[in-house]
């Protein structure tokens, strides 16, 4: 959509074909229905936010920042809000509000929306001319800006149509995977504690030689599977399990240092010596997470507050600062947020998102090989993305 609206307002003729019955249906779902449009910041932090080939986002990005996206919308009638983390919304918390004013603005500038499905390109000689599609047949065309989306969320129309697509005009595509997804353990904690949330915990994740590769405080969220919720989310998108094997690390009382939690235990034990050892820990940690803990420490529930032992405290304080879960791998590609991997971007030019593998044809959004980190990140590289092919395109139709 932002390619199209870029185009069409560059006086270009432009066609949208759509393959769902309502343009945006991705655009619905994000921020859990309210939208996080982008994050209000400079170009160096979009940058930074951005773990693979990020260098490749560059020109993209100084040509369409965060602050142009709010300027779009803005000026489109949607305003904005910026809430913790620079994470920028619609005032309404609306995501329909985001899909609306493409949509009319898709019509103020004449864009044709056609429901069909791009079924193949048409490229001879390194050109490309055209496009075969499902029900409208073989369609000529001078450009074609290809911004299907990833492979996640298939039910949103993401069904990883443009990784063929691009194959077939040559490109190389980098294997793909979900990015800011659940993860899965095979801990039996993970099962004993599903639908669990914590809040205010950190979350440490170290690969298999120890190297911590996400650390952060937020909330999360233990499933029948493994983990889940938005630490979980932020940290898979640091994580290869084709490369490395992880080991979760969940502080429950990270506002403690060990010396003053210790303390705190000392005193919850003095004030309640009397009572089991069970019923103290249940002022500690959610009721569910008591069983746990008394695994995790070997302590019996029954035990009487004052005959636990020093080395015993010290084993609770101990698992109270690090509960750690084995990670066996990523829910499956449906399930991510954003799909890591897609198109090389060694083989786009990135001040115009043209294939150098034919004339003609751009991608841009979630095909490229380039992925963020969760809060608005993803997203600004659609739009930065769409309004650089959607720009390119049109100068390059504007110039035959």
């Amino acid at each position: 959509m932002m390619a199209a609206v870029t185009a069409a307002r560059a006086r270009a003729d432009v066609l949208l074909l759509e393959p769902n019955e309502k343009v945006g249906r991705k655009l619905y779902i994000t921020g859990k229905g309210r939208c996080n449009v982008t994050n209000s910041c400079d170009v160096p932090e979009l940058m930074a936010a951005i773990p693979r080939n990020g260098k490749f986002l560059y020109s993209a990005f100084n040509r369409f920042a965060s602050a142009d996206t709010m300027v779009f919308f803005e000026q489109l009638g949607v305003p904005l809000k910026t809430e913790r983390g620079n994470r920028v919304f619609p005032v309404s918390d609306k995501a329909a509000d985001i899909v609306d004013a493409l949509f009319f603005e898709l019509r103020r500038q004449g864009v044709e929306l056609r429901r069909d499905r791009v079924v193949g390109l048409i490229v001879r000689d390194g050109f490309l001319t055209g496009v075969e599609t499902e029900n409208s047949g073989k369609l000529s065309c001078e450009t074609c800006v290809l911004a299907t989306g990833g492979a996640s969320y298939p039910q949103t129309g993401s069904t990883g149509d443009g990784y063929a697509l691009a194959r077939s005009a040559g490109h190389t595509i980098v294997p793909i995977r979900g990015s800011l997804i659940p993860l899965e353990s095979d801990d039996p904690c993970c099962a004993q504690l599903q639908g669990l949330s914590l809040r205010n915990v950190e979350l440490k994740v170290k690969n298999e030689r120890g190297k911590t590769v996400f650390q952060e405080q937020g909330e999360l969220l233990f499933t029948h599977f493994g983990l889940s919720g938005p630490l979980v989310l932020s940290a898979s998108a640091h994580m290869d399990f084709r490369r490395s094997q992880y080991i979760a690390h969940i502080d429950l009382k990270p506002a403690l240092d060990e010396q003053k939690l210790d303390a705190r235990l000392l005193r919850d034990f003095e004030e309640r010596a009397n009572q089991d050892f069970a019923n103290v820990l249940g002022g500690l940690v959610p009721r569910s997470m008591v069983p746990v803990l008394l695994e995790r420490t070997g302590i019996p529930g029954d035990t009487k507050v004052h005959d636990v032992r020093r080395e015993q405290r010290r084993r609770l304080l101990e698992s109270l600062k690090d509960i750690s879960i084995s990670l066996s791998e990523t829910r499956p590609v449906e399930e991510a947020v954003i799909t890591s991997g897609g198109v090389a971007v060694g083989e786009v030019d990135p001040k115009t998102m043209e294939s150098k593998k034919a004339k003609g044809l751009f991608i841009a959004g979630e095909l490229l090989d380039v992925d963020a980190y969760t809060g608005g990140f993803n997203l600004q590289i659609a739009w930065s993305t769409g309004y650089t092919a959607g720009l390119a395109a049109a100068e390059r139709v504007n110039n035959i």
